[in-house]
């Protein structure tokens, strides 16, 4: 973003700073290995997401350590595993206590290197305990209901997608007003508003069609959804800038890291767990 490339280097990046084509195909890939093994087996889709997440807390320990963070990685890890796996075992109940015990683990862990940098290291790994694979629990718990887990899945990833999509071409097309300049420079209330937009119809299509719900209820799913997401977004784009990176990683061509997809999830599944199991029965 913001480099010119030569004639002999790889496609320039879009308006909105991304390879799009690259984008595009990647997107596609991860979404036909998710939608897959979602609907083949739940309990491959647990693996598939525990994967991704194992990739992520990876992505956010090296990141965190630029900003002088040490973080022990076999308890965060082994922390995320169980809480996974207990939320998908147990429910919301199994999801807190593993969270306490990756909480008490990763103390533990820290404790023979002495008390220098204890509260800082500490800090950090609570701090990342919360945000990837606390978070990264809901999506599994949306998958635990019988009669439509599957679908609860597809929705979550609907809505979110329907942000991330009509906000980059609501943005790209007529993007004027920044909406956060210190944060996110490319994100406009354009964008915001075309966000808004395709959340919202997509929340209605998801809950009426494949959850037998409340055209209303798919609004207010939408409608929540693109908070999140946005705030999700504008909040890895604060670490980023904190930490003085420009991506977690690079190894989604066109996307960044893992954390640089995963940033709108992790924000929008407890919001869409919490509003399906009140409002869609």
């Amino acid at each position: 973003m913001g480099v010119e490339s030569t004639p002999a280097a790889s496609p320039s990046p879009s308006r909105a700073g991304r390879n799009l084509p690259a984008a595009i195909a990647v997107g596609v890939g991860l979404g036909a290995l998710i939608i897959g093994s979602l609907y083949w087996q739940k309990a491959l889709f647990v693996v598939v997401v525990l994967a991704t997440v194992l990739v992520a807390v990876d992505e956010m320990m090296k990141a965190l350590r630029t900003g002088g963070a040490v973080i022990p990685r076999i308890p965060l890890f082994v922390g995320t595993a169980a809480m996974l796996v207990a939320a998908y075992f147990g429910g919301p109940m199994a999801l807190l206590v593993a969270l306490a015990g990756t909480v008490l683990g990763t103390l533990f862990w820290r404790m023979p290197g002495g008390s220098v940098g204890f509260v800082r290291d500490t800090s950090a790994g609570v701090f990342l305990i919360g945000y990837v694979p606390l978070l990264a629990g809901f999506a599994v718990l949306l998958v635990q209901p019988e009669a439509d887990g599957p679908q609860r899945v597809t929705t979550f990833f609907l809505v979110t997608v329907a942000s991330d999509v009509g906000g980059y071409a609501a943005g790209v097309l007529f993007g004027k007003h920044p909406m956060a300049p210190a944060i996110s420079p490319k994100k406009s209330w354009e964008g915001f508003a075309g966000s808004a937009l395709a959340c919202i119809g997509a929340g209605i299509g998801s809950v009426v069609l494949l959850l037998d719900g409340n055209w209303w209820a798919g609004a207010i799913v939408g409608a929540v959804a693109v908070v999140t997401a946005t705030v999700g977004d504008l909040g890895e784009s604060m670490i980023k800038r904190d930490l003085g990176i420009k991506d977690m990683s690079n190894l989604l061509p066109g996307h960044g890291g893992v954390m640089d997809r995963l940033d709108s999830l992790l924000a929008t599944a407890p919001a869409v767990w919490l509003l399906l199991h009140l409002l869609v029965k």
